[in-house]
């Protein structure tokens, strides 16, 4: 494909997933007109008129191949993303991760896309799904009213949120199992311990017959149970109300839903607020006492192979190193590996697993990918990295090659596990090692560290040997 024979792909938005889809769609020999509504309209987050603005840190988070975010970076790299490159290249001393001078990164990515003979940028708002085909909606966490009612219209409005509520997730190898135990409200059997069961429940714990019904299905392993006595409760919901928040942004109005409220909020309202919540004991038994706890933060597997859980219903605003001195106070957590701290703020995004198919296209309206934030990913290099897969499938979609996404055994197959891991209330989310398939048992038990290294290892094998094939 090259020249005026090559077919001519619209993309929309101009920040990471935008430049990235667009200028590896143009480096595979395709016309691509790259629409930014900068500078005739800003989102209130935006200062500058550059693409790729950076509008919240300046930092790309780790760079170390034990992080999962620094292998995602590294595979990146590997495969010639243009934000990686700029990102190198204007990088700024930050210990061990990388981060960027925000104006020279946004210049640098401005110049590429620019100056590519086969990327047209217009400027200009669109408000509406484009009827042209294909299209890439890259379009971000703020994307605009009108757009996201155009969208909402063609893939119904339950089906895309307006922001996210996101709860911790910790490594199962942090937490203390001699403390915790395994046991749905309601289970069939009593408590379960000891090995891991592979029928997992994902979803948020509904209330009463469909709480029955959905843990029935997934079996007495499908929660683990931290159980409270009254002055641990007490002492734990004091740290909640007394913990620092972050501030709302500006741009944000604080509207939370009563079904997703942070767990702050809800310690706020009362004492026994959450324990009457999420942290209700009915139906539950602590085994090594025989008795129902006074209070019970359960956690649920993020993945089949169970090795990170989620704290069911405790998203927040707390600050990072609040959450992290605050949920270290849970029976069974005080050793506890965050791999993804809790959020509450402002964000467009679709039910990915639902709506989308292996292309990133919304099977409602074939042709229309989506790349970024929109679609449910969460962070600079994550959103890069969707753009980058999701021009790659496009790629060979319009060459009628059979689609070859990048193996699950790496983190860019970790952005599409986790756009395609169903659950009852999809959240966006950072890439973790529990987006990337786990180790064959043959390795054996291995430590924390050592098992992520070993991962990163064939994770990168098996990049370089989908790479050399493509």
């Amino acid at each position: 494909m090259n020249g005026a024979e090559s077919p001519h792909v619209v993309v929309v938005g101009g920040g990471l997933a935008g430049c990235e889809a667009a200028y590896q769609l143009a480096q595979r020999g395709l016309r691509v007109r790259l629409v930014e509504m900068k500078p005739h309209r800003r989102t209130p987050a935006q200062t500058s008129d550059r693409l790729a603005e950076l509008v919240c840190s300046n930092s790309l988070r780790g760079a170390a191949l034990s992080n999962a975010v620094g292998l995602l970076k590294e595979e990146l790299r590997r495969v010639g993303s243009l934000a990686l490159r700029c990102a190198d290249e204007t990088s700024v001393p930050a210990g061990g991760a990388l981060a960027v001078d925000r104006e020279r990164f946004a210049e640098a990515m401005t110049r590429a896309i620019e100056a590519h003979p086969r990327i047209t940028v217009e400027h200009r708002e669109v408000t509406e799904i484009p009827a042209e085909r294909p299209v890439i909606l890259a379009t971000g966490p703020l994307t605009s009213d009108a757009l996201a009612a155009s969208l909402a219209a063609a893939v119904g409005a339950e089906h895309l949120a307006y922001y996210d509520a996101i709860a911790p997730i910790v490594s199962a190898d942090s937490i203390d199992w001699s403390r915790v135990w395994k046991q749905s409200r309601y289970g069939k059997g009593g408590a379960v311990r000891g090995e891991r069961s592979a029928q997992l429940e994902r979803a948020a714990p509904p209330e009463d017959a469909a709480e029955r019904r959905d843990d029935a299905e997934a079996g007495d392993e499908a929660y683990v149970n931290c159980p409270f006595d009254e002055a641990q409760y007490k002492a734990f919901v004091q740290a909640l109300v007394a913990s620092e928040k972050v501030e709302a942004r500006a741009f944000e109005e604080v509207r939370y839903f009563e079904g997703c409220l942070p767990c702050e909020v809800m310690a706020v309202r009362g004492e026994q607020t959450l324990a009457f919540g999420p942290m209700k004991p009915v139906g539950l038994t602590d085994p090594r006492t025989g008795r129902r706890p006074y209070a019970v933060l359960q956690l649920r597997p993020e993945d089949e192979a169970a090795t990170a859980y989620n704290l069911v219903g405790f998203q927040t605003r707390m600050k990072y190193a609040e959450q992290l001195r605050v949920f270290r106070m849970v029976p069974g957590l005080e050793e506890a590996e965050f791999l993804r701290m809790g959020s509450v703020h402002r964000n467009t995004f679709v039910d990915a697993p639902a709506l989308l198919g292996p292309a990133m296209e919304l099977r409602a309206l074939p042709g229309v990918h989506l790349a970024g934030q929109i679609s449910g990913v969460e962070g600079y290099v994550e959103s890069a990295a969707a753009g980058f897969v999701c021009a790659i499938l496009l790629a060979q979609q319009l060459r009628n090659e059979p689609l070859r996404p990048p193996p699950p055994t790496t983190a860019l197959g970790g952005i599409l596990t986790h756009l395609g891991r169903k659950q009852l209330t999809y959240q966006p989310s950072n890439i973790t090692w529990a987006h990337i398939a786990p180790l064959d048992p043959a390795h054996g038990k291995l430590r924390k560290r050592a098992r992520y290294e070993v991962m990163a290892e064939r994770a990168l094998r098996d990049l370089d040997a989908w790479w050399a094939a493509g």
